[in-house]
């Protein structure tokens, strides 16, 4: 069997951990990687360098072939690859529906003409026209909730109780570095790829909203929008900390075939095609409202071996098989468990890493347990959780991550109970 051959932009450290875990299931596949470091320092990645220098290396006349180009990254992967593949004229998303779905204001804008119902009032905030500008200039009453136009793992998404409290905000030195420095290469691609007005250096305000949250993962191919599934992110109470993402949802069916259909529409709206995405939204029961909170024209890596658990497909197949031409398909009920979650490991308080699990401690856990991935490499012996603040999401602090499976809700978490215990973190106070 002849492999084809796929340069993988941008790799996570989910790439790591899930390529492996769908083992033979992805063996037509030739994988390769560039660009390993843009992942965590995407504000130092040149990106415009690497298209560029890519597009030599595997263009006509170039010193090497691929078949595909890839990426589970959000920022700045997703961007980067989508304009590798159209430079090659390989299968790929158009960059600038790409960045219609990373830019949070344009993506609103499309999403209010195709699902007006599930999209919130919201507007621009131009950090320039500050402290000028009032609350009713757009249009919006406080409280409200702000976050940068392009951002991620929800990094300075917060809520905003007065105009004054905004323009303190947006004063502070993490926020104006964020809205230059970070942004950099996401406005580059912007001015390249793109014709809009507004570049990363703008926050979006918006309603606040509230209610169950859901993450609903599709893909399209050749204009078609497939949903493969309904994850629910459980919080740990009164606070904004995943506890876990469950899969399947426990939401109604007639609530996720409604979400399905949301995402579908807002979708086929921006164009995006070739791609694997996913929508975050809320559901209110009370209301019985469904909104969107954004769209991301990726996949989720954390997610891909929760799918092969339970409906028998790990979605890095269809992520290859979208990057290569191929039909893309996704089983339903072929998995060997009826549930999955993905755990992270929080702590609520500062703490010394002690010890972490070896190697042969973590297979050991797998052999004993459904457990299917352990991510642990956080952090070294002798660190304080607070060493590493982008490990922080403000209240907690992450240490590991624990995906597993099981036959029923009750019974998985009592095994994650166990695998914790048998993995043999040990946290110790800060004094």
């Amino acid at each position: 069997m002849t492999k084809r051959t796929v340069l993988v932009v941008c790799p996570s450290a989910w790439d790591l951990a899930q390529i492996p875990a769908a083992g033979d299931r992805l063996a037509g596949y030739d994988l390769h990687f560039a660009a390993e470091e843009a992942e965590d320092f995407p504000h130092t990645f040149d990106a415009l360098g690497f298209i560029d220098e890519t597009v030599r290396t595997y263009g006509p006349g170039g010193s090497a072939h691929i078949d595909g180009i890839t990426t589970s990254s959000d920022y700045p992967g997703c961007i980067v690859a989508a304009a590798v593949a159209q430079h090659l004229g390989l299968p790929g998303p158009a960059p600038d529906r790409v960045l219609a779905c990373s830019h949070k204001y344009y993506s609103r804008l499309a999403q209010r003409d195709a699902v007006p119902e599930a999209t919130p009032r919201f507007a621009i905030v131009n950090p320039t026209e500050f402290p000028t500008l009032t609350p009713a200039q757009f249009g919006l009453d406080f409280p409200l909730f702000v976050k940068p136009v392009k951002s991620w793992f929800s990094i300075l998404a917060e809520r905003m109780d007065s105009c004054d409290e905004l323009v303190t905000f947006l004063q502070q030195p993490d926020v104006q570095h964020h809205l230059t420095a970070f942004v950099g290469p996401f406005n580059a691609l912007l001015r390249r790829y793109t014709d809009f007005h507004y570049d990363g250096g703008c926050l979006i305000a918006e309603d606040l909203l509230s209610g169950v949250q859901v993450t609903v993962e599709g893909f399209c191919a050749g204009g078609d929008v497939r949903i493969v599934g309904v994850v629910d992110s459980v919080m740990f109470p009164g606070t904004k900390s995943f506890q876990r993402f469950d899969y399947p949802s426990a939401l109604p069916a007639k609530v996720q075939e409604r979400m399905a259909d949301i995402a579908r529409r807002a979708i086929r709206r921006i164009g995006l095609d070739q791609a694997l995405f996913n929508v975050e939204m809320f559901y209110d029961a009370p209301t019985d409202r469904i909104a969107i909170i954004e769209i991301n024209p990726r996949m989720c890596g954390q997610f891909a071996d929760m799918y092969q658990s339970v409906a028998g497909t790990n979605t890095y197949e269809i992520l290859l098989a979208l990057a290569t031409g191929l039909p893309a398909r996704f089983r339903r009920g072929a998995g060997r468990f009826k549930v999955a979650a993905s755990f992270p490991l929080r702590s609520f308080e500062d703490r010394h890493v002690v010890r972490l699990p070896t190697p042969d401690q973590i297979e050991e856990v797998k052999r004993q347990l459904p457990v299917t991935i352990v991510k642990h490499a956080y952090y070294r012996e002798g660190q304080k959780l607070s060493d590493l603040p982008e490990n922080s999401d403000g209240v907690t602090y992450r240490y590991g991550v624990v995906n597993m499976a099981g036959d029923d809700l009750p019974s998985m978490l009592r095994d994650f109970e166990e695998a914790q215990r048998r993995l043999g973190f040990v946290l110790e106070r800060v004094s």
